[in-house]
């Protein structure tokens, strides 16, 4: 185990997060706002402490982290980095539970807030999670690009050769690929802002929600969420930028670099893509026969929400908890989808259905014929052997933990329905819940403190793909 090079790796990041914080700071010094000393104070702290942890861990002899030290390594950092991130809200008046959530939803791009009266809120505080979004966004990116599949996590070993040293590169080195996909990211995030700018918004809730969208984050700077603006060519624009989020950067990169068919033959992005147009053309059909909305007007409420859901944004424009039993148990289940891999978004992903879905047809067909040999084949290239395996067991471990969770969280004393839709949503990175308290127009800030402790450990959790916090737990990973 290299302790000295994993502190060295989180002071540089506590840097970045106090950095952030002088930007909040800023922005807030720009308004006028006198809550710019808690942004000031709070980066000073956290400026100390990355610091001490730099200098105390440096080493000039080069070390390599083994698959041990990337495991803690991903794990601390979330904690570490979210504690840290929490100090402005804790300095702002909330709880330190309540401040740790807030962080850790930002960070992991969930979007669940315990925090009422968004509206009348300083703009630092407001950019302040905004950039978590940002930040976060970046992240995982990076992390499932190049740090999970050599973790050989949950099937992600199928895109290792991405990545990899030992094969064909978008790339050549991890350097430049972490480069190419911050560009990429920066420019989406500059696109977004300039069409909400030109759509109607303000620079500064364009700025703030371009984050959070192309982040998947779904943080906004109104309690009314995207319904605020009232704007269907916002809610256009938007629906296009959050499932850009969603799309594997990776391919965006290539397409960028004269291959623009990349997207298109990518069987991950065309599954994700028609999954998305069906979803929302059936709901838009039975919202606009069930509740008499014009068809055109019922497809943009269902595309937009149901975007949200499944690209793991939490933004709503609607509360579609009042679009009937059918709407509610559809949004139940788009909990669960999730994006492309390589992408800002959270949950199971698409690729892992595909997948799922193949070895249950090459199972029937084993069935129906012994004798015949049904070779596994994904994107045009024969799975590796591990990766059946490894994505059967992520999604039995996946539903169990939900499972987990739901008692656990009745337990505490929260309904059915709210239990098993937070322990959902928070595993999945979504956001929004079903019912009065997580829904998408519920209030998390009146979950018990203890339920609080628990979401946040799922949103770390879902972020983490699981497999990463199991190998921690289990002894014989210490013994190495």
């Amino acid at each position: 185990m290299h302790l000295r090079p994993i502190l060295y790796v989180i002071g540089l990041l506590l840097g970045i997060i106090a950095g952030a914080m002088l930007i909040a700071a800023a922005v807030d010094l720009a308004h006028r706002n006198d809550s710019w000393t808690v942004f000031a104070v709070a980066a000073v702290f956290t400026f100390i402490v990355a610091a001490l942890l730099v200098v105390s861990a440096w080493d000039e002899k080069p070390v390599r982290l083994s698959i041990k030290d990337g495991f803690l390594l991903t794990t601390l950092c979330w904690v570490v980095l979210t504690g840290f991130a929490a100090l402005p809200f804790t300095l702002l008046g909330l709880s330190y539970t309540d401040s740790y959530f807030e962080a850790m939803s930002g960070l992991t791009t969930t979007g669940s807030t315990v925090i009422v009266g968004l509206d009348k809120l300083p703009h630092g505080i407001l950019f302040w999670r905004a950039m978590l979004n940002g930040i976060g966004g970046l992240g995982f990116i990076v992390m499932a690009i190049i740090v999970l599949p050599i973790l050989r996590i949950g099937g992600m070993q199928l895109f290792q050769t991405e990545s990899s040293d030992k094969s064909e590169k978008v790339v050549p080195r991890a350097i430049e690929l972490m480069t190419a996909t911050a560009g990429v990211y920066v420019l989406l995030i500059a696109l977004c802002t300039l069409t909400f700018v030109v759509l109607g918004m303000t620079l500064f809730d364009a700025v703030c929600h371009a984050m959070a969208s192309i982040a998947t984050g779904g943080f906004s700077t109104h309690d009314d969420s995207f319904g605020f603006f009232k704007s269907p060519a916002l809610e256009w624009a938007c629906t296009f930028f959050m499932i850009a989020g969603a799309l594997p950067f990776v391919m965006m990169i290539r397409a960028l670099r004269g291959e623009p068919g990349a997207l298109y033959r990518d069987e991950q992005v065309r599954g994700f893509i028609g999954f998305l147009i069906g979803v929302s053309l059936v709901l838009g059909l039975w919202l606009s026969i069930t509740k008499g909305i014009p068809f055109l007007d019922a497809v943009r409420l269902t595309s937009f929400n149901v975007v949200s859901v499944v690209t793991t944004t939490g933004f709503a424009s609607d509360d579609y908890m009042k679009w009937g039993p059918f709407a509610v148990g559809v949004f139940l289940v788009l909990t669960f989808v999730g994006g492309c891999s390589g992408s800002t978004a959270g949950a199971i992903k698409i690729y892992r259905l595909q997948i799922a879905g193949l070895l249950v047809r090459s199972h029937f067909t084993r069935l129906t014929s012994p004798n015949q040999v049904v070779p596994l084949s994904y994107n045009g290239r024969r799975l590796p052997e591990d990766v059946p395996f490894s994505i059967v067991a992520f999604l039995a471990i996946y539903m169990m933990t939900v499972g987990l969770f739901t008692l656990l969280l009745t337990a505490l004393g929260l309904d059915l329905v709210t239990a098993l839709s937070s322990a959902a949503q928070a595993l999945g990175n979504v956001g929004p819940g079903l019912g009065d308290i997580v829904g998408p127009a519920g209030n998390f800030s009146t979950l018990p403190p203890a339920a609080k402790w628990l979401l946040s450990f799922a949103m770390m959790l879902g972020r983490l793909e699981l497999f990463t916090v199991l190998v921690l737990l289990r002894p014989e990973f210490w013994r190495r």
